[in-house]
This record gives C-alpha cells, sequence and structure tokens, in this order.
C-alpha cells in the first residue's frame, strides 16, 4: 500500500467517526412586562449631570445595554415632545404638535389602545398635567398638542388603568362646562385628588385616576417631594397585582427635565434629573426581582444644547481661565436640538437595544421582544 493511500483511508475513516455537529438555535425569552422611562429634554449631557451631582451612584449606572435614537420628527430636523412620544407610541414619524395622528391626520393606533384588547394592563405617569405631549400620545388623537380639553375627552373614555399625574383643571374647569372628572368614575375610575394612597388602599380597584395638581405638578424643587418614584412604584404593584392573569405596560415620564433646559436654568434641569433618577431605580429594582419584565430609559429629544463645561473664573490681574476642577451647566439654546439621544435597556431581550436606530424602532422592539401582537 502506498504512502498516498495510506493517508486517504486515515482521512476517510477521520471523516466517518466525527459525529454531526447538532446546533441549536438559542430561544431567547419574551419580556412579560415593559417599563418605558421618558426623560423629557434629556441627553447625555443631562444624564452624565447624575454622575457629578448626585449623592449617590445613579441607577443609569445599572444598565449594561446601552443604544442611540435619532429623534428628527417627519416633518422637521428638530423633534418636540409629541411629535417623539408618537413615535414611540405608534411606530411612525409624524409631524411637530401631532398627537395621536399621522402626517396626514389620520388617526394612529398607540400602544395603549393595541395593548389593551389584549388583556395588557397599562399606566401613564407624569410630572407634567397627564393631558401633556408625552402622556397624551399614548391615548389620544389630536392635531395639535395644544388642544387640551380635547385630549382630555380622550383620556375619558381610554383603557388606561393608572394614572398619576396633574391635569384636573382640563377636565372640570372646561369651556363646554362638563365636569369629566365624575365621567371618569362613571367609566370605572377611582379618582383621587388629593395625594397618592397605598396599594393596600387602591388594590380593590380596576381603575385608578391620581390627579394631583390642577395644572402641572410641582417643580420638585418646590415641594413635589418623591412624587415620581413614589408613583412608579405603586404604579407596579397596582398593574401587577394579577401577575398569573394579566402583564402590563407602563409609561414613566420625568416631563419637567425638559422645563429646565427651556429655561437654561441647570439647577433646575439637573434636580429633575436625578429625580427621575430615583423613579428609574424603582423600575430597574422590580425588574431585578421579577426577571420578565423589560425596562427602557431614553427621551423625546435634548433640550437647551446642555454642556457640562469647566467653570469660567478670573485671576488677580483678571485674566480669565477655565477651572478643570468645577463644572457649569451652560446652554446653547433656548430650544430642542437634534442631538443623538441614548437609549438604555434591562431585562429580556434588552441587548437589542445596542446599535444607532430610529426612534420609531422603540415601538417596534417592544412588539419583537414580548408575546404582544402589533395589529388586534
Amino acid at each position: 500500500m502506498t504512502y498516498k493511500s495510506i493517508i486517504f483511508i486515515a482521512l476517510l475513516m477521520t471523516l466517518f467517526s466525527c459525529k454531526p455537529q447538532i446546533t441549536k438555535e438559542e430561544v431567547r425569552p419574551k419580556a412579560k412586562n415593559v417599563i418605558l422611562l421618558i426623560a423629557d429634554g434629556t441627553g447625555l449631557s443631562q444624564v452624565s449631570s447624575a454622575f457629578y451631582f448626585k449623592k449617590t451612584r445613579p441607577n443609569y449606572a445599572r444598565f449594561k445595554s446601552i443604544g442611540l435614537i435619532r429623534t428628527s420628527s417627519a416633518r422637521e430636523d428638530i423633534t418636540d415632545s409629541a411629535a417623539g412620544a408618537t413615535a414611540f407610541s405608534t411606530g411612525q414619524k409624524t409631524y411637530n404638535g401631532a398627537v395621536g395622528v399621522a402626517v396626514d391626520s389620520t388617526k394612529l393606533k398607540t400602544l395603549i389602545e393595541i395593548l389593551s384588547p389584549q388583556h395588557v394592563k397599562t399606566g401613564l405617569i407624569a410630572t407634567s398635567a397627564i393631558q401633556h405631549a408625552t402622556p397624551a400620545s399614548f391615548y389620544a388623537h389630536v392635531l395639535n398638542r395644544g388642544q387640551y380639553e380635547d385630549i382630555a375627552l380622550d383620556l375619558v373614555t381610554s383603557d388606561v388603568d393608572f394614572l398619576a399625574g396633574g391635569g384636573r383643571h382640563f377636565l372640570n374647569k372646561r369651556k363646554d362646562g362638563k365636569n369629566l372628572l365624575e365621567e371618569l368614575k362613571v367609566n370605572g375610575f377611582e379618582v383621587d385628588t388629593t395625594a397618592l394612597g397605598s396599594f393596600t388602599e387602591i388594590k380593590k380597584h380596576s381603575k385608578i385616576a391620581y390627579l394631583l395638581a390642577e395644572e402641572h405638578m410641582n417643580a420638585v424643587s418646590k415641594d413635589r417631594g418623591d412624587f415620581l418614584s413614589n408613583a412608579t412604584e405603586l404604579g407596579i404593584k397596582f398593574l401587577n397585582k394579577d401577575p398569573a392573569k394579566s402583564s402590563f405596560f407602563m409609561m414613566v415620564e420625568g416631563s419637567q427635565i425638559d422645563w429646565g433646559g427651556h429655561d437654561n436654568d441647570a439647577d433646575y434641569l439637573i434636580s429633575e434629573l436625578i429625580d427621575f433618577d430615583d423613579a428609574v431605580g424603582k423600575a430597574l429594582d422590580f425588574a431585578e426581582k421579577d426577571g420578565n419584565t423589560l425596562v427602557i430609559v431614553t427621551a423625546d429629544h435634548e433640550t437647551g444644547g446642555f454642556t457640562l463645561a469647566s467653570t469660567p473664573k478670573k485671576k488677580e490681574d483678571g485674566t480669565a481661565y477655565n477651572d478643570y476642577k468645577e463644572i457649569t451647566g451652560t446652554f446653547s439654546t433656548k430650544g430642542h436640538s437634534a442631538t443623538l439621544i441614548p437609549v438604555f435597556a434591562f431585562g429580556p431581550g434588552s441587548e437589542s437595544f445596542s446599535g444607532i436606530y430610529e426612534n420609531t424602532e422603540i415601538f417596534h422592539k417592544i412588539f419583537e421582544l414580548t408575546s404582544w401582537k402589533k395589529e388586534n
């Protein structure tokens, strides 16, 4: 037998002795619940401020999956909150000012309208009026975000299960004379206009609406207290009170970070951002214990062109210099900017939020990572 023949036989024996490798495609678990936290007006510099000014470790530091979104609206390079939130709630771009409607003014189905018939519990929390652009975009359909009384009409007939925020006077001090607080009760809501209750007090109700301010909630610097984090914790408990029968979706907005940016008020902005970070902590604490909850933290846009700059100072001789040992929040605009916005995710499928993509993908990724259906 020749040398070449021996080599050939040896290779042949090796080939047939090898067992075929059967690879199983890993099936990723689906998220049962989704908590979407929106820090209105927050770009990377706003998030960074928590790492310099919060006295404890920021909850933002707990995320491992981080991506970026482009936030331009359908007609403008720079979005507003209405178009930005509508992109999240419907998966479609629209024009600035539009709430739950397309560019052609037709109604778009929102997350809440899609999920409620699927026995998914839903909740909305904001430090603004609950009829303000961001929360409204999850249940209302109006051509212009300023139509607060029309938005309130949509709220009354919506399928939201848990509400917490301001906006009473759009319900009971209306031009048409209607008292929509009473209509909320007729439509199944337990209404409280005084303070957040305890879970023990409210768990027997099917729907709860906390409307705790005539228009917007106070700023955290003006004695709002721990409303946002407490409402987040209470909302989770209420929506998850019967986990064997239903899952839940909840949107939490830190509304006034944006207002600090518009005012070019760094102290206002940073205090609201830190307050929002506390609410993020409540969502992450639940998600870590639960194991079935996807937490997404992002923003609709950036406001103020905010920068953490070195503090400008002067020497004794009057020469100006930048003190790199001290930070001052500075601004480049009173409006919004077009900067990319960070997205932080935790829980089942969180790695899918890495990369750079359009803001509408938040909507689509939620459905990809849950068993919920986009159409009903």
